[in-house]
């Protein structure tokens, strides 16, 4: 098979995508105003702050030789540095601390999502998510108004990330998709599915999505769209058919996730092409040695689900869309207006270090 036949798009992949296009149906001629509920849960920043956005922005920082020698995990000094720079890139301010303002002010209640699902093979680092939490800190957010956020204690273990080690006030919130006293919600253009978000979000007024570049069996990939939209509610397992699209989508477009959600980074040490999302075989995980920054999580995504098809032709395996489960929730996402899917406007910034 040549490699332009295996990047064609299969049959099964093309009747997927007419299956959840009729499936969206009409909300998507009105965008974003008809997936969300009449009564708002939106977030308002602090008076007087304008949050930085970029759409269709993104920085990618790269080192090399930044994975400790294991290959496992990154050199903690390097995905410290990894981060200022992509927060400076990003913000076009001289240090990490001020760039931090541009997207949280010191009276926010931040809530910070990681994704450990993986668990130790394959998740959120501690060595990206502890300067995360000490960049917070030093730009004028209380410790107590920060969160760490995960499912599942397995999941918060596989990032390594414990009360331990994390700064001297900062929160951690295992909400075992329970935790939520907000009223139950119709996810429109889902059949009729019902969620509550949980309660740490709905409490906070920001969020930091520190997402991975990963397969998934479901949907496709899990990035920036995913770790929020099943990652923070209380019946993801109920919104998988249709490979989760376009669910994924209209649960993002919810106000509770899309007015917090102020900045995506994602832990790019390593990308998983295959077997996702729990750790499977070694053979689908490689380096990737980077750490990118934006306020759009579909445009990230967008990028990410390329990264992922274009290891998986590498090693000779069918593209996510042949292989039946592309994910078609980005462009969903795109055509709600929830960020950039179009290629040709996505801008990549890319820094070697």
């Amino acid at each position: 098979m040549s490699r332009d036949d295996r990047l064609a798009p299969s049959r099964r992949a093309f009747l997927g995508s007419v299956a959840a296009a009729a499936f969206t149906g009409t909300f998507l001629k009105s965008g974003v105003a008809s997936a969300i509920d009449s009564k708002t849960l939106a977030a308002t920043p602090p008076a007087g702050f304008v949050p930085f956005n970029a759409p269709g922005q993104i920085v990618k920082i790269t080192k090399p030789n930044c994975l400790q020698v294991n290959q496992m995990y990154p050199k903690p000094e390097d995905a410290k540095l990894m981060l200022e720079r992509a927060l400076t890139e990003l913000s076009g301010k001289p240090d990490p601390v001020t760039a931090m303002r541009e997207f949280i002010h010191p009276d926010d209640i931040v809530v910070v999502k990681l994704n450990g699902i993986a668990l130790q093979n394959m998740s959120t680092n501690k060595e990206l998510v502890l300067p995360i939490l000490d960049t917070l800190i030093a730009a004028g957010v209380p410790p107590e108004h920060i969160t760490v956020s995960e499912q599942w204690f397995s999941y918060l273990i596989g990032t390594r990330v414990s009360e331990q080690n994390v700064p001297k006030g900062v929160k951690i919130n295992i909400h075992n998709n329970t935790d939520a006293t907000m009223d139950d919600r119709v996810i429109p253009g889902t059949g009729g599915l019902t969620t509550k978000f949980v309660s740490c979000l709905t409490k906070a007024t920001a969020v930091i999505n520190v997402a991975l570049i990963k397969d998934h069996s479901i949907p496709g990939y899990t990035g920036m769209i995913k770790n929020m939209a099943q990652g923070l509610q209380t019946c993801p397992a109920h919104f998988h058919g249709h490979h989760a699209s376009p669910q994924l989508a209209m649960l993002y477009a919810q106000d509770v996730i899309r007015s917090r959600v102020r900045l995506c980074i994602t832990d790019g040490f390593k990308i998983m092409f295959d077997g996702g999302p729990k750790w499977t075989q070694p053979r689908y995980v490689v380096p990737h040695e980077s750490v990118y920054a934006t306020t759009d999580p579909v445009a990230m995504d967008t990028i990410g689900s390329q990264l992922v098809d274009q290891r998986r032709v590498e090693k000779g395996l069918p593209t996510l869309a042949q292989a039946g489960r592309a994910p078609a929730y980005i462009q969903t996402a795109a055509d709600l207006g929830l960020g950039v899917g179009d290629m040709t406007k996505i801008r990549v910034r890319e820094v070697a270090i």
